[in-house]
Formats: structure tokens, C-alpha cells, sequence
């Protein structure tokens, strides 16, 4: 694909989202509703888990704000090492032909990175780094945006940043024989790396990301990219976060056989949650712990390790499992585990997606454990909501200063 100069590019036709991106390993769709949500019109969406493909395509279905999509993007379930763009994208290849892709974006698999993992780094075979610069070489896009756990700023993995940041934009890095390599790049420069944590952004929950965002050279050129700022001086709490929906699981078993435990369960998950919170008022506030999705290996749903579980149950929560929603809880009469524990309530999957950030109309496909691996392996949708406008914000700068160049030639 033949780069266009800014001056030359066609501009979006009536009807078409002025900025459009593509997106690997897209998930639950947490990133695409944020990347949606600054302006950007998705092309295509790819995802490897079969559930998560339906979440997205039940989504852009059922939803108005998302109708230019379901006339345009492609949600293919395929591995992205199989990706090739211009031949697998149906509704938006004509697109992707007929214009410059603005933004590339991808959460790649986190586990070669994660603390919680042996941090195989490359030599990890979930490792999609290299495939996501391969996609850079081949669609050329204005901005890249990659998102994985904070856990790869870590000095283990300094020589592995490096190389990626010289397939970028050229330099230097290490090799595996311990010899300096050069490298050429791309053609982008690497404007930041840095780590958002996603409470700063009114997400209820202790999530650090680290994102790599980068502009092809003739984007940036004389622009400056501004790294998001945080949004929220004080956290949004647990407390305050689940509170409407933790009345609404209670309520109907305040009058009844129930009534006496449900009222005194209720009451004291509020006064535990909301003492939490006070107590850690100007020290991060009473947040949740980072939900953890875990694999297909594990076994059913659960909110994490013991650290994590922990955490919860000084926030009245148990960090046992996953509740089943209001109704199948009544219709199976599973009160006592969901509702009546002895540390507190368990989360639902509805309620475990207000921590991630995700918009109350969003639905998750498959069944309760699938649907909580969706929402816990998730990027939050405000942190990608910042970030995209970040890029959106240099994107449109880009245009007007060539506009101006060509007004002026």
C-alpha cells in the first residue's frame, strides 16, 4: 500500500467517521468501545475467542451508536499470525483501500509480561508483538497503539522494549548474542511509553496499563504528542460504583423469608465498602483490586489470587467466585452463596463490568465463566477513551497544518 502524503488524502464522506482504526486482539471489545467513544470508526475488529467474537458482533448489532460499523467493520474470529487485512476484510477493505488508515491498535496478549506469570517475555509463543509490527509494515497507518500489562516496563524486558522501539523508528537494541543491532524502522517515532493507571481515569479498580503510542513520521513531523492526564483527583470507589446495583440484588428479598439477612447483608457490605474507603481516603481510596480473567486452563471464575481476594473481603466482597445474575440466582435459589456468604456478596459479571468501566448497555456472550474472563481480561473503556482522543488531537492537528501548507503552495 502506497503511502499518501496529508495534503493528498481523501478526506471522509459524509456519513463516515472522519478517523478509522483497525484492532487485534481486541477481546470483549473494551478498547474499541473507548477508541468508539473518541471518535474513531473500527474497519475491523479480530479476536481468537469465539465467545468474545459474539460479544462484539451482538453489540454492534444491537446498538445505534454503533450502525456505521454494522455496515463496515469486519469482527473476524481468526489468530492474527493468519490476519491478512486485505484479503480477509469484507465491509471495510474497500475502505481501507480508498484511504489512510489512521490507527492500528491492539492489547496483545499480556501473560508473557505478567507478574502473576513466568514472564517468558519473547520467548513466549503468545508473544504478538512481532505480528503486530508485521501488520505496521503492511497497513501503514497513521498512529499505532499498543496496550499490554505494566509488567513489560520492567528491566527484565528493557532490551525486548528496545527492539520494538527500533523496528519503530530505527536505533539500536541488543541481539540475542549480545551485539548491538541496527536497525532502519518504519518510519513512526515512539512518542511515549508509559504507564496510565486506570483509577486516574473514574475506574473503580487498581489498573495499570502500559501503552506504547507512536505517529508515522509525516503525521508528526513538528506536532507534539500530549500523554493523557489524569481525569479524576480522587478515585471513584467501590462503595460508590456498586452501590445502586448492590440495592437492586438485595431489594427484592427485603420483604419475605429473607428479610431480616438480606437488609442485614446489605447493610453490611455498604458500611464495610464505604470504611474502606474512608480509610484509605488521599491513599488511593477503597477501590478494587485488577480483576484477573484468567486462561481457559483455570478453572471456574473466580476475582483472583489470594492477595486479591483479600482485598475484596476488606471491601465486604467475596473474592470466591462470580455470582449468578438477580434473576438466575432467585430461580435457582442460590442466595446463600451470591448474596449471604460470610464475606459478603460475590460480584456479578454485570457488576464485575462496572469495575472494568464498561457501559451498562454492553452484554457478554457465552456463559457466566466466559463471561467473566471476557470482562477481566478487558482494557478499560475510559483509559482507551483518553488515549484515542490523545491521538485523535495530533491526527487532527496533522490535517490542518497540511491543509494550511497546501492553502499557502
Amino acid at each position: 500500500m502506497t503511502r499518501m502524503k496529508e495534503s493528498e488524502r481523501t478526506m471522509a464522506a459524509p456519513g463516515e467517521p472522519e478517523f478509522t482504526s483497525i484492532e487485534i486482539c481486541a477481546g470483549a471489545g473494551g478498547q474499541a468501545i473507548g477508541l468508539h467513544q473518541a471518535g474513531f470508526g473500527h474497519l475491523a475488529l479480530v479476536e481468537i475467542d469465539a465467545h468474545a467474537v459474539e460479544t462484539l458482533r451482538l453489540n454492534i448489532e444491537d446498538h445505534e451508536v454503533w450502525a456505521w460499523e454494522r455496515e463496515h467493520c469486519d469482527v473476524l474470529s481468526a489468530d492474527v499470525k493468519k490476519f491478512e487485512p486485505f484479503r480477509d476484510m469484507e465491509k471495510g477493505g474497500d475502505l481501507l483501500r480508498r484511504r489512510d488508515l489512521d490507527l492500528l491498535a491492539g492489547g496483545v496478549p499480556c501473560p508473557p509480561f505478567s507478574h502473576a506469570g513466568k514472564q517468558l517475555g519473547k520467548s513466549d509463543e503468545r508473544d504478538l508483538f512481532p505480528r503486530m509490527l508485521e501488520l505496521v509494515e503492511i497497513l501503514k497507518p497513521r498512529a499505532v497503539m499498543i496496550e499490554n500489562v505494566r509488567g513489560i516496563m520492567d528491566p527484565k524486558f528493557s532490551d525486548y522494549r528496545d527492539w520494538i522501539t527500533a523496528r519503530l523508528q530505527g536505533g539500536e537494541y541488543l541481539g540475542d548474542d549480545g551485539q548491538l543491532v541496527s536497525e532502519e524502522g518504519l518510519g513512526y517515532k515512539v512518542c511515549k511509553w508509559g504507564v496510565l493507571e486506570a483509577s486516574d481515569f473514574g475506574v473503580p479498580q487498581l489498573r495499570p496499563r502500559a501503552i506504547l503510542v507512536a505517529f508515522r513520521d509525516d503525521v508528526i513531523k513538528d506536532l507534539k504528542y500530549e500523554w493523557p492526564t489524569a481525569t479524576h483527583e480522587e478515585p471513584v470507589s467501590v462503595a460508590e460504583s456498586l452501590g445502586p446495583s448492590m440495592l437492586k440484588r438485595y431489594e427484592p428479598y427485603f420483604d419475605g423469608a429473607h428479610a431480616g439477612r438480606a437488609r442485614e447483608a446489605y447493610d453490611k457490605w455498604l458500611t464495610k465498602a464505604r470504611e474502606r474507603d474512608a480509610e484509605l481516603k488521599g491513599k488511593g481510596g477503597g477501590i478494587a483490586p485488577t480483576l484477573v480473567g484468567g486462561s481457559k486452563k483455570h478453572g471456574g471464575a473466580d476475582l483472583g489470587p489470594s492477595r486479591a481476594k483479600a482485598a475484596w473481603k476488606q471491601l465486604g466482597v467475596s473474592g470466591l467466585g462470580v455470582a449468578n445474575d438477580a434473576e438466575t440466582c432467585m430461580k435457582k435459589q442460590t442466595e446463600d452463596r451470591d448474596l449471604f456468604g460470610p464475606d459478603g456478596p460475590m460480584l456479578t459479571v454485570r457488576q464485575a463490568a462496572m469495575i472494568q468501566g464498561f457501559p451498562p448497555e454492553w452484554d457478554f456472550s457465552g456463559g457466566k465463566t466466559a463471561q467473566y474472563r471476557q470482562v477481566g481480561n478487558a482494557f478499560p473503556p475510559p483509559v482507551a477513551k483518553v488515549v484515542g482522543k490523545s491521538i485523535i488531537d495530533v491526527l487532527q492537528a496533522a490535517q490542518e497544518r497540511d491543509r494550511a501548507s497546501t492553502d499557502q503552495s
